[in-house]
Order: C-alpha cells, then structure tokens, then sequence
C-alpha cells in the first residue's frame, strides 16, 4: 500500500501495511473522509508524529490514547494542539510539572512539535478520531498498528518510556525495563495528576539517563 510516511518507519513497518487489518483500516478512513464526515486530524498529519521523528532519532516515547475530537485541535502529535488553540488541561500540568521540575517555566503555546524534532515520538494509540465523538476510531485497527510500532521501537535500547496512566503503561507493557529507562506515573489529566504526576520528575530523570548514554538531553 502507498502510505505516505517517513521512510525509515515505512522501511521498520513495511510488513504491516500489506495485512488484512491495515488494509481495512485504511479503507475505513479514506471512506469517512470521502463520505464528508470531519475526521481529526487532517490526512497530512495522521503519520505527523513518524514524520517529524524518524526511527533513528527516537530517544523518548510518550504515549496517548486518542486525538483531540474538537475543531483545531489534533495534528498528529499526542497531547499536542496548534497556537492559538489554547492549550489543553493536561498539557497544562505536564508543563507545570517541567517548571517545578526543572526550574524554568514552559512556553506559552501547546505545539510540541519541537519535542518530537529533538527525538520525542508523542504517539497516540488511535491515529484518528470523528469530529465531536471521543475513541470513534478505537477498535478499527490502529491499536494493533501502533502496537507494533512500540515493539519497533522496543527491539532498540536505551530509550525512555514516559508512561503516564494505566493504558500507556498496558502498551508498553513488552519493553525491557533492563535495557531501556521506564518511566511511570498517573495520567497528568486534572481527574489525576494531584495523586503522583505533580513531582514525579519525569522531565529531569530523563535527561539525567540520556546524558548517562551519551546523548543530547530533550529541551523541554
């Protein structure tokens, strides 16, 4: 299949684009966007996360579960949203959460596109979502993509697995704690992040073990 998405990850996941599951899935999302439903994020920003950080440049994983559903929010990137879209309440705390952690306040938009240049692959579990309609796309076949994504990501060592809630943390669940740095608290949604997000020190622990492997810490 022709699927247009940086082609270091079309090279490591070739094998999937051709099963009976992506087959369908593709076919489900093209249809909705054919049959004029509004379907979040745009079709050049479904693979945004891959395209903005390449295999090789993977030092961290963040995982999501679904795409922002309301107009201007979703572009491809988890618990990313683009100026001036304000910025989400859990992304509100994990920006609090890196000023208390590494002394610095954060910047004032919610566009990580600047963490996924450094090597910080923000990856939702469902790659699409309906208009107005939270986890419409769950179940079509892109938690079995994305599974295999993170055991590509897996196979390789040294790299942190920011898990922040109990379905990231189930999603990673094969990752070798001995070979790479597992990072894992609550969710930082405001349902959630008084009860162990707020100084968990994800931010500074991560760079501390990407110093500690020889490479260039995340700006966060």
């Amino acid at each position: 299949m022709n699927v247009k998405i940086e082609q270091s990850w079309k090279d490591a996941l070739a094998a999937e684009f051709d099963k009976d599951y992506f087959i369908k899935l593709t076919d489900f999302v093209r249809g909705e966007y054919l049959a004029g439903h509004v379907v979040y994020p745009a079709p050049a920003n479904i693979f945004n996360a891959f395209n903005l950080c390449p295999l090789d440049n993977v030092k961290v994983v963040i995982i999501g579960q679904d795409p922002y559903h309301e107009p201007g929010q979703a572009h491809g990137l988890c618990f990313s949203v683009l100026p001036p879209t304000p910025i989400p309440p859990s992304l509100v705390n994990i920006y609090k959460e890196i000023q208390n952690d590494l002394g610095r306040a954060s910047v004032t938009h919610g566009d990580l596109t600047r963490w996924a240049e450094q090597g910080v692959l923000l990856l939702n579990s469902t790659l699409t979502v309906a208009a107005h309609r939270a986890a419409s796309h769950v179940g079509r076949g892109w938690e079995q993509f994305t599974d295999a994504v993170i055991r590509v990501v897996a196979a390789r060592e040294n790299i942190v697995y920011m898990l922040w809630g109990s379905y990231a943390q189930h999603k990673a669940e094969f990752v070798d704690p001995n070979k790479n740095l597992i990072l894992k608290s609550v969710h930082p949604s405001p349902l959630s992040a008084s009860r162990g997000f707020f100084g968990n020190h994800h931010f500074s622990r991560a760079n501390e073990y990407l110093i500690a492997h020889g490479k260039t810490p995340i700006e966060w």
